[in-house]
C-alpha cells in the first residue's frame, strides 16, 4: 500500500529520514505535557528542553480536559494549548501533536470523557457512528488550532499523531476508524503527515493501512537486553520497503538506549516523558500495572531527564552529548541508512548481538558499541572492544557512536578517519573534537594516535597527520561553547550547585468549622453510577436503611474507585478493588441498620483490561450493587464431563476432577444450577482464566444480578464469561440454568471449589454528590476555624479540613504528609494539586505517591484530611514541608 511522503507544508518523508525546508534532520523529541504543568512554568520548561539539544516536543491534547462536562469547553489558562503551542515555536522547538481522542498517557480515562459511558450503545475507539459524533465535536475545537500552528507557515507542528497504540484495543473496524479519524484531520485542514503509533509492533493494527496515515512505532524494551538492534532494524527495513523512516514516537528515557534506536536507523526518536510533571486534580488514571490494577500518582515521572519539579538529572547532560554528536554530524547522519556492521567488533564486556551500525552519507559509517555492564571482569570499570583489529577503550555503562571510514574533506583535510572510538561533539577546519570518560584511540588513514583519557577541566590536545585531536571529559563537553583550529577550549560556566534545604515539620493549622456541602442526587431503586449523578471527577454518597436479619454477609459487585463503606454505624477498611465482588462480613448485624458508602473517583481506567470490572476503558465509577446474601450452597460436585475420551452417558465428577493424561487440552464441566432469586456463581481456585457459559430461559429482569454499571438486565439465552483469577464470579439471574465451565486440564492446579450464593439486591438510596468543582469552590472560599496542633486523630470516615500557612518558595513547595490510615486532598491557588494516601493502599506507579506540589505563586494551602478504617487509627502525625527551588 502507497503512503504519501510529502506534504505541501515543507515536510517530506521517505526512506531516508525527515525532510524539513532547510534539509534533512534527525530528530530528538521530548514529551512536555501543558496540561501537567502551571502555566507560568511553560516557556521556562520549553527552553530548558530545547537548551538539552533536543529540538522537537510531542504534546497530547486531552478531550476530556478541554470538555470538563458535556458541551462545556475550556481553553483558557492552563488549558490554552494554542497559547503553548505558541510558546513552543518562540523557543525554537518543533512540535508533534497528539489530539487523540484516546491519547492513554496514564491519564484519566485516557481523554475519553467519562459521561460517553452513560450511552449504552456508544462503543469507544470504533468505527461507530455514537463515539465518531462526539469525536467530531472534540476535533472540531481541535483540530482547527493544530491546522492554524503547521510548520513552516503559522507555527511549530511537524505530524499529527491519530489515535494510540490502538494495536493494543480490539477494534473492529480498524480501517474505517482511522479512515473516519483521518478524514476529519484533512478537512479541518491538515496538511503536515499524520501518524499512527503502534504500541507492540503491529503497524496495520495501528494505522489499519489506511492511505495517508504514516506507521509509527512505539519501543519500551529492557534497556539490558542484546537484542534490541535486530527488533528496531526489522522495523526500519518494514518501513523503508514503504519508503517511510522509522519513527520511533514513544521510547525509554535512557540515551544509552536512545544511541542504540539512533544507530539502528530511526530518523525520530521520542523517548516518553523526558520532561515530567504532575496530575493536578482528580486526573490520574486508575490502570493495570499492579495486581492487577493499581492508580496512578499524582507525580507523574518515569526518570526522565527532568525531574517533576524541574531538576535536571544526569540523563540530562547524555542528552546534550548525543545532541552534539548529531549537530556535528548534520545531514551525514539525517540520511544515513541502517545496516549490519561489517566491520568486525569483538568485546569483552556484555553487548549487543547484533550491533548496528549506519551508512552515513557522503560516506562512512557509524558504529554503536553498547557495553551493556557496570563493570569488566578486572573490576575497573572499563571494557575492550576490538574494532577492525584495534583495540579500543569502552566505559562501563556507555554506548560510544565510533566513526570508520568517514571522509574528512568537510572538515578541511584530504585524508579518512578510519576510526574514532568516541562521540565527535565538534569539528572545524583542521579541528576534531570528541567526548570520553576513557582514553580515546582516533585512527587517520593508517597512523594510530592515543589520546589519554580527559578529566573534569583538564582536556587532552594531540596533533597527528596535519589534524588538532582534543578530547573532553563529558563534564566538558557539554559546556562547550567553541573551539579555536589550536585546540583552545572555551566551556560556559558551570551551572551553581543546588543545595536543598531540610524539610521542615508543620504542627499547626487552622480546622474549619464546616465540611463540604453535597449536593442532593435523589433516590434510587440500586445504586446509580457517579456519572450518571453529573460527577465525572469527584466523590458521592449513598445511604440506605436495611434488614440484616438472619443475614451473615454481604456481596458488593462493582463498586470503584475508592469506597469507605459503613455498615450499622461500623466502618470497614476501604475497598479499592477495581470493581471486583467482595464478601462482607455483617454478622455482628442485626435488625434494620444504616448502611452508607461513600465513593471517590481517583480516575478511569487509561487502558482497556478485561480482568477487573473497573479496568475496561470507559467502565464508570460508583458503590455498584449491593446485596445481601440470603444463603450459600456448595455446587462442586456433580458435574458432567465433556471432551477428551468422555463418552456417553457423560461421566459425574467433581469440577475440575476429571483425570487424562491430555494435560493443556480443555474440557468441559456441565451441571444445571437452579436459583429462586438472583444468585452469583464463586468459582474459587481459578488460575488460569477459564470460559463459562451460561444457558438459561429470560430471566427475571427484576432480580438479575447487575453487571457493573450496565442498565440492561436482560440477559441472552446463551451468555460467555471469561472468568479470571481477579473475579472469579458469574452473576445469575433466577431460574434454572445449564452451567458449562471449560479449562484447561491441569492436573497440578488443585481443581476447582464452586459456590452458589442466593441474593437479594439492597435497595432505595438516597444520593448526593460532591463534584470536583464543588470541592473546589468549598477549598479556596475563606471560612472560620480553630487553631489545632498535630498529630491529628480522626475516626475512621471522620473529615477534617485545614488551612495552612505556607512559607514563600521561588520553585515551589513538596508537602509531604506523615500518617496512618489517612487520605489527605489538597488545594492551593485556586485547583486541587493532588491526593495522598497513607497507610493500606492498592498499587501505585507514575511517581512519587506521597508528596504534592504547590507551584510557586498558588497560594492558600487547604487540606481534606479523611480517616480510613484499618489495623492503626487514622491520624495525622506530621507535615513536612521542603523547597523544590
Amino acid at each position: 500500500m502507497s503512503h504519501p511522503t510529502s506534504t505541501d507544508q515543507g515536510i517530506a518523508l521517505d526512506a531516508r529520514g525527515i525532510r524539513f525546508e532547510g534539509g534533512p534532520q534527525l530528530v530528538l523529541c521530548a514529551s512536555l505535557f501543558y496540561f501537567r504543568l502551571p502555566r507560568e512554568q511553560w516557556r521556562a520548561r520549553l527552553a530548558q528542553v530545547r537548551a538539552s539539544g533536543y529540538t522537537c516536543v510531542d504534546v497530547y491534547l486531552p478531550w476530556n480536559f478541554h470538555e470538563k462536562a458535556p458541551g462545556r469547553w475550556s481553553f483558557e489558562g492552563r488549558r490554552d494549548v494554542a497559547a503553548f503551542l505558541d510558546l513552543a515555536r518562540e523557543e525554537g522547538l518543533y512540535v508533534i501533536a497528539r489530539p487523540g481522542p484516546y491519547i492513554c498517557s496514564e491519564w484519566d480515562g485516557g481523554a475519553l470523557p467519562a459521561w460517553l459511558g452513560l450511552d449504552p450503545q456508544l462503543r469507544v475507539r470504533q468505527h461507530e457512528p455514537r463515539f465518531l459524533d462526539r469525536v467530531t465535536a472534540w476535533f472540531d475545537q481541535a483540530l482547527p488550532l493544530l491546522a492554524e500552528r503547521q510548520y513552516p507557515a503559522n507555527g511549530p507542528v511537524i505530524m499529527v499523531q491519530l489515535e494510540n497504540e490502538l494495536d493494543f484495543f480490539d477494534c473492529e473496524d480498524r480501517t474505517g476508524y482511522l479512515t473516519a479519524l483521518r478524514d476529519q484531520a484533512v478537512r479541518h485542514g491538515i496538511t503536515v503527515p499524520l501518524i499512527a503509533c503502534s504500541g507492540q509492533g503491529d503497524l496495520e493494527g495501528a494505522t489499519g493501512d489506511v492511505p495517508g496515515v504514516v506507521p509509527a512505532c512505539n519501543f519500551y524494551p529492557d534497556d539490558d537486553s542484546p537484542h534490541i538492534e535486530p527488533e528496531v532494524r526489522r522495523y526500519a527495513e518494514l518501513l523503508a520497503e514503504r519508503d517511510l523512516p522509522l519513527l520511533i514516537t514513544e521510547t525509554n528515557r535512557r540515551h544509552r538506549t536512545l544511541r542504540r534506536l539512533l544507530a539502528s536507523g530511526a530518523s525520530l526518536i521520542a523517548p516518553y516523558l523526558q520532561s515530567s510533571g504532575w496530575n493536578f486534580g482528580y486526573t490520574p488514571s486508575a490502570g493495570n500495572w499492579g495486581r492487577p490494577g493499581n492508580l496512578m500518582s499524582h507525580g507523574y515521572d518515569f526518570g526522565g531527564y527532568v525531574s517533576s519539579t524541574g531538576t535536571e538529572r544526569p540523563e540530562y547532560a547524555e542528552a546534550q552529548i548525543l545532541a552534539r554528536v548529531i549537530d556535528t554530524l548534520g545531514p551525514r547522519l539525517a540520511l544515513a541508512t541502517p545496516t549490519a556492521p561489517h566491520t568486525p567488533v569483538t568485546t569483552d564486556f556484555p553487548t549487543s548481538s547484533s550491533p548496528s551500525a549506519l551508512r552515513l552519507d557522503g560516506g562512512g559509517r557509524l558504529l554503536a558499541v553498547p557495553h551493556l555492564g557496570t563493570r569488566t571482569g578486572t573490576g575497573t570499570g572499563t571494557g575492550t572492544a576490538v574494532v577492525n583489529g584495534v583495540p579500543v577503550a569502552v566505559a562501563a555503562d556507555s554506548c560510544p557512536l565510533m566513526l570508520v571510514d568517514v571522509p574528512l574533506r568537510p572538515w578541511g583535510h584530504d585524508g579518512t578517519l578510519t576510526l574514532a572510538s568516541a562521540d565527535l561533539v565538534a569539528a572545524g577546519e583542521g579541528l576534531l573534537v570528541f567526548s570520553s570518560e576513557v582514553p580515546v584511540t582516533v585512527v587517520i588513514g593508517d597512523l594510530r594516535v592515543e589520546i589519554p583519557a580527559p578529566t573534569a577541566g583538564a582536556s587532552r590536545r594531540v596533533t597527528a597527520a596535519g589534524l588538532t585531536l582534543v578530547a573532553l571529559a563529558p563534564a566538558d563537553a557539554v559546556r562547550l561553547r567553541s573551539t579555536d583550529r589550536n585546540g583552545t577550549v572555551r566551556l560556559d560556566a558551570p551551572a551553581p550547585a543546588r543545595h536543598a534545604p531540610a524539610p521542615v515539620a508543620v504542627r499547626r493549622a487552622r480546622r474549619r468549622a464546616d465540611t463540604a456541602p453535597e449536593r442532593a442526587a435523589g433516590r434510587h431503586e440500586l445504586p446509580p453510577t457517579l456519572e450518571s449523578l453529573g460527577v465525572y471527577r469527584g466523590r458521592g454518597t449513598y445511604r440506605t436503611t436495611t434488614d440484616l436479619t438472619g443475614v451473615d454477609e454481604l456481596l458488593l459487585v462493582g463498586a470503584a474507585d475508592i469506597v469507605d463503606l459503613s455498615v450499622a454505624g461500623r466502618a470497614r477498611p476501604t475497598i479499592a478493588d477495581f470493581g471486583a465482588t467482595r464478601r462482607i462480613d455483617v454478622r455482628e448485624a442485626t435488625g434494620s441498620v444504616d448502611v452508607e458508602a461513600v465513593v471517590e473517583i481517583w480516575g478511569h481506567a487509561n487502558f482497556d483490561d478485561a480482568r477487573l470490572p473497573a479496568l475496561r476503558l470507559g467502565a464508570l465509577r460508583g458503590l455498584g450493587t449491593l446485596w445481601t446474601v440470603r444463603e450459600t450452597a456448595d455446587v462442586s460436585a456433580l458435574w458432567s464431563v465433556h471432551g477428551h475420551w468422555a463418552g456417553r452417558p457423560a461421566p459425574l465428577r467433581e469440577l475440575g476432577g476429571w483425570s487424562s493424561t491430555r494435560v493443556g487440552l480443555p474440557v468441559t464441566y456441565t451441571r444445571d444450577i437452579q436459583s429462586a432469586t438472583a444468585a452469583a456463581l464463586h468459582l474459587e481456585g481459578v488460575v488460569e482464566p477459564v470460559r463459562v457459559t451460561v444457558a438459561s430461559g429470560e430471566p427475571n429482569t427484576a432480580d438479575a444480578v447487575h453487571e457493573p454499571h450496565t442498565t440492561d438486565t436482560a440477559r441472552e439465552p446463551h451468555t460467555v464469561h471469561t472468568v479470571p483469577a481477579e473475579d472469579p464470579w458469574i452473576p445469575l439471574p433466577a431460574g434454572t440454568h445449564r452451567i458449562s465451565v471449560t479449562l484447561p486440564h491441569h492436573p497440578s492446579g488443585g481443581g476447582l471449589r464452586a459456590e452458589l450464593l442466593a441474593l437479594d439486591p439492597v435497595t432505595d438510596w438516597t444520593c448526593s454528590a460532591q463534584d470536583d468543582d464543588l470541592l473546589t469552590a468549598f477549598a479556596t472560599e475563606a471560612a472560620e476555624g480553630h487553631e489545632v496542633l498535630l498529630p491529628l486523630t480522626l475516626a475512621p470516615g471522620e473529615e477534617a479540613w485545614l488551612d495552612i500557612e505556607l512559607p514563600t518558595s521561588h520553585g515551589g513547595l513538596l508537602l509531604r504528609p506523615d500518617g496512618t490510615q489517612i487520605r489527605v486532598t489538597g488545594w492551593a491557588g485556586g485547583e486541587c494539586v493532588g491526593r495522598v494516601w497513607a497507610g493500606d493502599r492498592p498499587d501505585f506507579s507514575g511517581g512519587n505517591a506521597d508528596v504534592l506540589w504547590i507551584p510557586p505563586g498558588w497560594s492558600g494551602l487547604t487540606l481534606l484530611v479523611r480517616g480510613a478504617a484499618g489495623p492503626e487509627v487514622p491520624e495525622l502525625r506530621t507535615l513536612w514541608l521542603e523547597s523544590s527551588d
